[in-house]
């Protein structure tokens, strides 16, 4: 018995206004995921398609859209828009509460309520644009707390068997901005909803220099204002999604800091300057914001002046589409500032956004 699909499925959907660089072509077939109840039927109907006559099509999951390029060509996929925003208490005692979130939750709007609640565990991850099914998958981070140390469970679908699953995790195989979720072929893993294990009545996470000194200055203990003091700092470097800021059309963090060797880091901090931090045995992480401004790539850098791409006015590492701008013109100045980095430093940046339709 084939499985009847009750969402409505739109046809050639343009997937700019989707993504918060505003570029992409059209997606051949987008549906909208909007109960996460009605998960397992989308999975089946999708695996009996895959049989026939979407032998060979991929899927693409999309939540806000705030990590990913897509080339002008567009996708020839299926998009899956996950607008899931369930919120279920599991657990809640003096000592931990337990959430699941559906994947379509947008982020700060988590962080906010969880704040205001005065649960701990990721205050400083306020601002960060998109939604909650992609923070498992790039192990989203910022001054100083990763998602990873929240996260108690990932809860999907592998596309590849049509079997759910509920990852613990340990499950997740978290690392630095990655994931099995990330280091998976991309469309195998449809994430659902996340769990998270916070703490009631928590001090705020600080451990970010920067953070500590201006919480000190400013006399801030409470999860609102240390989340309200993250917000500031992210606007002042154009990284909350604000549309009357110029640099607005961004994925945020273009490239991840690389982690290298520590005898290979050390040699370079030694010529250079250069700052590192520790990255487990034997590793130290490098800025990646550092090494893009010493390579003489200034902020609001552009590779002509009437280029219709560059780098953020505020922030290095942002790569900004300017107004009008292409996929190809951002893919080429990422490719020009990984070079830069590259012949001034041997060290080779790794784009952070998913690239979506372009030939590898």
């Amino acid at each position: 018995m084939t499985t009847t699909l009750t969402f409505p499925m739109e046809e050639s959907v343009a997937l700019g206004p989707h993504t918060t660089l505003g570029v992409g072509g059209p997606a051949a077939r987008l549906i909208r995921l909007t109960r996460s109840e009605d998960a397992p039927k989308f999975v089946q109907w999708w695996m009996e398609q895959k049989a026939t006559d979407l032998a060979g099509c991929e899927l693409l999951p999309l939540g806000g859209g705030s990590n990913l390029l897509i080339a002008d060509a567009g996708f020839s996929g299926c998009v899956l828009k996950l607008e899931n925003k369930e919120l279920e208490i599991q657990r809640c005692d003096e000592a931990t509460v337990e959430i699941e979130v559906g994947a379509g939750m947008v982020w700060d709007d988590l962080v906010a309520m969880t704040a205001e609640r005065g649960w701990a565990g990721i205050e400083c991850l306020s601002g960060i644009p998109g939604c909650v099914g992609a923070a498992p998958v790039q192990n989203i981070g910022a001054y100083g707390q990763e998602v990873s140390e929240t996260i108690i469970g990932v809860h999907g679908f592998d596309l590849t068997t049509g079997q759910e699953f509920r990852f613990s995790a340990e499950e997740c195989q978290f690392e630095y901005r990655d994931s099995r979720f990330k280091r998976a072929p991309r469309g195998q893993f449809l994430i659902i909803s996340v769990v998270f294990a916070l703490k009631p009545k928590g001090e705020p996470t600080l451990r970010y220099r920067d953070l500590q000194e201006r919480c000190r200055e400013r006399s801030v203990t409470t999860l609102l204002q240390v989340r309200d003091l993250v917000i500031e700092v992210r606007r002042s470097k154009s990284m909350v999604y604000d549309t009357s800021d110029p640099n607005h059309r961004s994925a945020g963090s273009f490239f991840t800091n690389p982690i290298v060797e520590a005898e290979r880091a050390l040699e370079l901090a030694q010529a250079t300057g250069m700052p590192t931090y520790p990255a487990g045995v034997g590793k130290l992480k490098l800025s990646a914001a550092w090494l893009i401004e010493h390579s003489g790539l200034p902020k609001g850098f552009k590779m002509e002046p009437e280029s219709r791409v560059g780098l953020s006015t505020n922030h290095v590492l942002a790569l900004t589409n300017r107004g009008g701008a292409t996929a190809a013109e951002l893919l080429e100045l990422a490719e020009f500032v990984t070079a830069k980095v590259r012949e001034k430093f041997e060290v080779t940046l790794v784009p952070e956004p998913v690239i979506v339709g372009f030939m590898s």
